[in-house]
């Protein structure tokens, strides 16, 4: 809206975000919410828990207003990509939970800070580490939208499904039938420059 708060239009993008890669999970069965579909590990629960866990500490640890959640998988002697994936007693609930007291934890911080706020990002490199609330909130809206994007593709490998949101697919025209169409001819513009 025109004329609005920045700090306003910035959360607005921030919860826009973080509710499309929620909504990636929804009807899907515990096994398709972990499943690894890329070669590097890539899963719907995994990037959920990975930006709660950055919610949490860029809203909290970095301008000195840290949770009482306790994230052992950021540890320094967790096991490598521990942030990236559910382990199998680690349910849906649980990640989804974490999600939700990570947004309300931040939301906090955003309410009680200005833009211009000062905090410490200690694993940003010493001429990065000093920041404000406005640089950080940029940074975890680009964050989670990069892995809301992921979780698109994640989850069009799964049942096909894409978008913004259950009322809101933000897909061009067409049914499924003109989709496959269109994939198609794009295989088969890339198999004829790959002749070339």
């Amino acid at each position: 809206m025109i004329g609005s708060e920045p700090k306003s239009d910035l959360h607005r993008y921030l919860q826009a975000a973080r509710e499309a890669l929620l909504w990636k999970l929804d009807g899907l069965s515990e096994y398709d919410v972990r499943r690894p579909l890329t070669p590097t590990g890539t899963n719907l629960l995994g990037l959920v828990k990975h930006v709660a866990s950055m919610e949490l500490e860029y809203f909290g640890d970095v301008f000195a207003r840290p949770s009482d959640q306790p994230l052992p998988w950021l540890a320094d002697d967790a096991e490598p990509n521990a942030d990236m994936w559910a382990t199998a007693g680690e349910s849906r609930k649980d990640i989804v939970g974490l999600y939700s007291r990570a947004w309300a934890h931040a939301d906090a911080t955003i309410d009680a800070l200005a833009l211009d706020a000062i905090g410490q990002v200690p694993w940003w490199p010493a001429d990065r580490r000093r920041v404000t609330l406005h640089r950080i909130m940029v940074h975890m809206i680009a964050e989670t939208h990069r892995h809301a994007g992921h979780a698109d593709i994640v989850r069009e490998l799964i049942d096909g499904a894409a978008g913004l949101g259950k009322d809101n697919d933000n897909m061009g025209p067409g049914d499924q039938a003109w989709r496959e169409r269109y994939r198609n001819r794009l295989e088969h513009v890339a198999q004829e420059a790959g002749q070339g």
